[in-house]
């Protein structure tokens, strides 16, 4: 490793950073101490400050700093209880990161909020790491509880459903809150998306904070509509233009197919041949076809007119509602 001076602001409490590294990959390093100075012994309750050593390094990924990604490095601090018998010892108990996990807290608030909208492959792929890490800030994210306290309104409220794994009908739902800069924070992810658990959590807001809900934001999962209508009457239900688009491109798809279908036994071989091509440019977004693309499509649409209302509709689809 070469080292490196880079100042690096860390949103996180009690820590100190003792350095900065860079890895064999170029990714960031960043050596940290906790400041917390003790810690509640694990058997009497009471607080111990006497240092009694330190656990192994751990390093853990955190957010992604300067274009790269970070990891954070440190050594857990034991603290020494001299009013038990035995005088036992206390690992500290950091607020932002839990033992075993490899991700910082934030990271995986981060990852979760990567999720909405796209999929487990997606994430794992732009995050540079494994499928089952995201699955593990799933699950973790699952037992996350809720600090309304840091919350004076809500105002626009996000309900997107995630698979956990690949081939299976097994969802959870993120629960999100967008601020009036436009971040988007993470409430709490659910272990299912039934109508009965959105409801759970609706009522589990303070009525205060679900007052000022005025937008929810979600697909068309009728869990979600009818959950909302039935708690926040008076928020306005966005469907999210994401899912939209989807059906758009669905069912603009399936006229595609159809026409190919109807071509292929109305023309002759020779012609037919002439649309191959047309499958991914029909697909694709209009700027980046090729000649041929461009050819084959021009082809197809002249020879398949609804199929070119359909990938109109579809393309004029993608607005805010």
């Amino acid at each position: 490793m070469t080292k490196r001076d880079v100042i690096v602001p860390l949103d996180i409490p009690d820590v100190r950073v003792l350095r900065t590294e860079f890895g064999e990959k170029n990714e960031l390093i960043i050596v940290v101490e906790s400041t917390k100075g003790g810690v509640r012994c694990r058997k009497c309750g009471q607080w111990i400050n006497k240092l009694h050593g330190q656990d192994e390094w751990v390093t853990i990924r955190h957010l992604p700093a300067f274009g790269r990604p970070s990891y954070l490095r440190y050594r857990p601090k034991r603290y020494q209880c001299g009013n038990c018998e035995g005088q036992p010892s206390t690992t500290e108990k950091l607020d932002w990161h839990e033992s075993n996990s490899p991700h910082s807290f934030a990271y995986d608030e981060h990852i979760l909020v990567q999720l909405i909208n796209s999929t487990m492959e997606d994430v794992s792929i732009k995050e540079t790491i494994s499928y089952d890490s995201v699955l593990g800030t799933l699950e973790r994210g699952v037992e996350a509880t809720v600090d309304w306290s840091s919350y004076i309104e809500l105002e626009v409220l996000g309900l997107d459903e995630i698979a956990l794994k690949k081939g299976h009908r097994d969802y959870v739902t993120l629960v999100t809150v967008r601020k009036e800069n436009g971040d988007i924070h993470l409430l709490g992810v659910l272990s299912g998306r039934t109508k009965d658990e959105i409801i759970d959590f609706l009522r589990f807001m303070p009525e205060k904070l679900r007052k000022t809900v005025k937008t929810v934001c979600c697909d068309l999962w009728e869990g979600f509509i009818e959950a909302v209508r039935q708690e926040i009457p008076e928020a306005q239900i966005v469907v999210d233009r994401f899912h939209v688009s989807r059906h758009y491109r669905e069912a603009a798809d399936d006229v595609r197919k159809n026409e190919l279908q109807r071509l292929k036994k109305e023309l002759p071989t020779e012609q037919y041949k002439k649309l191959k091509g047309s499958l991914w440019a029909f697909r694709k977004n209009i700027n980046d076809l090729t000649s041929e693309e461009k050819s084959a499509l021009n082809l197809f649409f002249r020879l398949a007119p609804s199929a070119k209302k359909s990938i109109s509709v579809t393309r004029t689809s993608h607005c805010n509602f």
